[in-house]
């Protein structure tokens, strides 16, 4: 896609997910900051000692590779695919589990690469594999081939809202917008909604949010990035009115009493995809019986993740002061399905929950080429990427999106045909507004939405 990255400069990327210019909102850490690592446990231990599902045929080319997450529930497989032996099970026995200071970090580091003290990849939101791949958001717009090898989770997402606009139509759908929106601008303020890293999935969701009920994310309101770590404590300065990221930090300012959930990304699109299981393509290539082994550890992991029953204990693990430091119970009814929305409605329903192997449409783990071309689309529709982009997205796509290795996997592992999805599409899509996404007909998508940067 040879004009993919001339429409963009890195310069705005830059800008917007390293600092903010309203108020106290600042990143933490960049390139300098070193990663976070796990400690290793007596499981670990135990399983890299034995490894006994690695026949000869199938030992990995290097038992070493590090892999950056975010403390949000989708590095849950990661981690858990770690602290519960599944990858030493399969010969992956130096799994490094790095913690990013923010979404530009891990950006950084996987440029440099784990020889060069970065990352070989990890979770990543989409679409950052292909941004990274195209070099949009990389220094001096070099190319990095990523693959994207694995979806890591569906839902486990929501909207936060400030407690000083409880009661004001905040809500699944914004009611009374004209005059909320109205008030702000004749007091002379705007409404300031927070999100991770701009142009990818999180920002998607508040701007989807926001426009199915007729608000203009580009005028109405003034987006911000703030890493998922600093949303609370941005929240409770009042340097923002809203934040779009995974739990636990939605929900815990409900919790914190700060605040009231407005949406799940569950009720936005139910079982939508979340964030992907990514690496430097040169690593895969180079490690293929390695990778391999990886989406092994991490289907299995993806699947103990997935029992209820074991929902409790992972909230313990991912608790942990090395990994997302925060009380397990905040982490515990989310996990269940449970939300107190903190504004008098409560969700109860295991379905709503992050799933990260089955959801009510198939397999979780799989990467659908259709999701990917969601993605493409809307970055369209926001002008983050040029129209002629859906022109060519089949071919970057098919360069991307490896999930003929997860496929492999899944079938050396002994994965249920059923659960191996037989097409590379899930098919039409459907959203909360009644808006489909029609895979073969990306353009027509385009054309049904009211609130929209490109002209089709």
């Amino acid at each position: 896609m040879s004009d993919f990255s001339n429409q963009f400069s890195r310069r705005k990327f830059l800008l917007t997910a390293g600092v903010s210019a309203v108020g106290s909102v600042f990143l933490k850490g960049c390139l300098g900051n070193p990663p976070e690592t796990g400690s290793t446990t007596p499981v670990q231990q135990a399983v890299a000692t034995n490894a006994t599902n690695v026949s000869a045929a199938d030992k990995p080319e290097t038992t070493k590779v590090k892999l950056g997450y975010i403390p949000i529930v989708e590095a849950a497989p990661l981690i858990v695919a770690k602290e519960k032996g599944f990858f030493a099970k399969y010969g992956m026995t130096e799994v490094d589990i790095s913690k990013q200071a923010n979404w530009g970090s891990a950006r950084d580091n996987v440029e440099i690469g784990a020889a060069g003290g970065g990352i070989d990849g990890g979770q990543w939101q989409m679409p950052m594999p292909y941004l990274i791949s195209e070099g949009r958001i990389t220094k001096g717009n070099r190319k990095i081939p990523m693959y994207v090898l694995a979806q890591l989770n569906t839902q486990g997402n929501g909207i936060a809202i400030a407690s000083k606009h409880l009661g004001k139509g905040l809500s699944v759908k914004i009611a009374g917008k004209e005059t909320f929106f109205a008030q702000l601008k004749s007091a002379k303020t705007i409404f300031k909604a927070a999100m991770t890293f701009p142009g990818v999935n999180q920002e998607f969701w508040i701007r989807y949010w926001l426009a199915a009920s007729g608000v203009d994310p580009d005028k109405d309101v003034q987006l911000l990035t703030v890493p998922a770590a600093q949303t609370v404590a941005n929240m409770k300065t009042g340097s923002m009115d809203a934040f779009s990221t995974g739990d636990p930090w939605p929900y815990r300012i409900v919790k914190d009493k700060i605040g009231f959930m407005s949406v799940l990304t569950a009720e936005i699109w139910k079982n939508h995809p979340e964030e992907y299981f990514a690496m430097k393509a040169d690593w895969v290539n180079q490690n293929p019986k390695a990778t391999i082994a990886l989406l092994k550890g991490l289907m299995e992991a993806q699947q103990w993740c997935d029992n209820f029953d074991n929902r409790k204990e992972l909230a313990q693990i991912l608790a942990k002061r090395s990994y997302f430091n925060v009380p397990a119970d905040i982490l515990n009814d989310p996990f269940m399905g449970k939300y107190d929305m903190g504004d008098g409605r409560t969700v109860n329903d295991k379905k709503m929950a992050s799933l990260y192997w089955k959801d009510e449409k198939g397999n979780v783990s799989y990467p659908y080429k259709s999701h990917d071309l969601w993605f493409l689309t809307e970055s369209v529709r926001w002008g983050f990427l040029p129209e002629d982009t859906l022109t060519n997205a089949k071919t970057l796509i098919d360069q991307v999106n490896r999930e003929d290795l997860w496929r492999q996997a899944a079938k050396e592992l002994g994965v249920p045909a059923a659960d191996i999805p037989t097409s590379t599409s899930r098919g039409v899509e459907e959203f909360f507004d009644g808006i489909k996404f029609d895979p073969e007909n990306p353009k027509a998508y385009l054309q049904s939405l009211k609130i929209k940067k490109v002209k089709v």
